[in-house]
């Protein structure tokens, strides 16, 4: 039977003596564990009680990704170019105006760019590859032009794609398939050397909202994301260029969201870098009975600032200017520093 961990994750400034950093995150750290098995109550154990492997893969300090820190949490702006997106459809079809909304997002505190050229929101439709190409290479080469030094994210499962992407300047590559659409994504992210992020997803966005149903949500998709990670490593993919997302809303209900955004710190045991994605999604606007997506800002800073103190790496978001003020507060608090 599989043990899981999940280090309790603490930020108090009074930090004892043999605790542990999350992540090497200086700001987060853990002297207990719950320790986890399918079907047995969960277990409360001390670091002592933990294999020395595993407070390894806890508490190491991952690698930078695109050259940045991921000690510190970073921002992901979201810049979706496709006429259907949830929350933003149409606004940055045009070369012209996603250029202007990068700029915009870069300005008000975002560390990376992830820029999409096909809806993922629950029943979108599948876009052909030239079409996604057409919608987000010249958006990246435009970027490069304008000398736009943050790093981006191009946000595919195809490898096409991703290759056209990262030939037009892009860094990052974002596949909320876990390579699992694709068979010629991982040797693309291999050969490209690119960071890739693999996110766990039930389904295919056009049905995936149908009916979701998990064993275990949280050691479910633990599981999937542990394996995706062993598959890419299999492909010639470097652990330390993965990061995992857990898929907030991708074949989930509100209540698997919450359970898993409860037990975020258990992903850390995979030993790569966390992305949090929650930003203006449909469960937020149904827990605060808010229809419109636009105006979840507060509740997705509510779920972002949760991701930070369970050491989380890279939080996805639309609302930049407002997330990096929260942010900003975050780390004014908790700096752990001790006179």
């Amino acid at each position: 039977m599989t043990t899981y961990f999940r280090p309790l994750a603490q930020t108090d400034h009074h930090r004892p003596d043999g605790a542990l950093p999350l992540a090497g995150n200086p700001r987060v750290w853990f002297t207990h564990v719950e320790q986890l098995k399918r079907g047995k109550p969960p277990e409360l154990i001390g670091l002592r009680d933990v294999p020395s492997d595993v407070l390894v893969r806890l508490s190491a300090p991952r690698a930078d990704i695109a050259g940045l820190n991921m000690a510190a949490p970073k921002l992901m702006g979201v810049l979706n170019t496709t006429p259907d997106s949830f929350s933003d459809g149409g606004r940055f079809t045009t070369t012209e105006a996603a250029v202007v909304h990068a700029q915009r997002m870069v300005t008000e505190g975002a560390d990376i760019l992830d820029i999409g050229g096909e809806s993922t929101r629950p029943g979108a439709a599948f876009v052909p590859v030239d079409e996604e190409i057409a919608r987000t290479a010249p958006v990246i080469a435009a970027l490069k032009t304008a000398q736009v030094t943050t790093p981006v994210s191009i946000d595919t499962r195809k490898a096409a794609v991703a290759h056209a992407a990262v030939q037009a300047g892009a860094g990052l590559l974002n596949d909320v398939s876990a390579l699992s659409f694709d068979a010629q994504m991982a040797d693309t992210a291999a050969k490209t050397g690119a960071p890739i992020c693999l996110m766990h997803a039930q389904g295919d966005p056009k049905t995936m909202q149908d009916d979701p149903s998990y064993d275990d949500v949280l050691l479910d998709v633990y599981d999937y994301l542990a394996a995706r990670v062993s598959a890419a490593e299999q492909a010639g993919i470097d652990r330390s260029k993965i990061i995992v997302d857990p898929g907030i809303g991708f074949g989930k209900t509100a209540a698997h969201n919450l359970a898993l955004i409860q037990g975020l710190s258990l992903f850390h045991g995979i030993g790569c870098p966390i992305l949090l994605g929650v930003s203006r999604k449909r469960f937020i606007g149904t827990i605060a009975d808010e229809p419109q997506a636009d105006k979840r800002a507060s509740g997705s800073i509510a779920i972002a600032l949760h991701g930070l103190m369970q050491g989380v790496q890279i939080i996805r978001a639309h609302d930049i200017e407002e997330h990096a003020q929260a942010f900003a507060l975050w780390h004014a608090v908790n700096n752990n520093k001790q006179d």
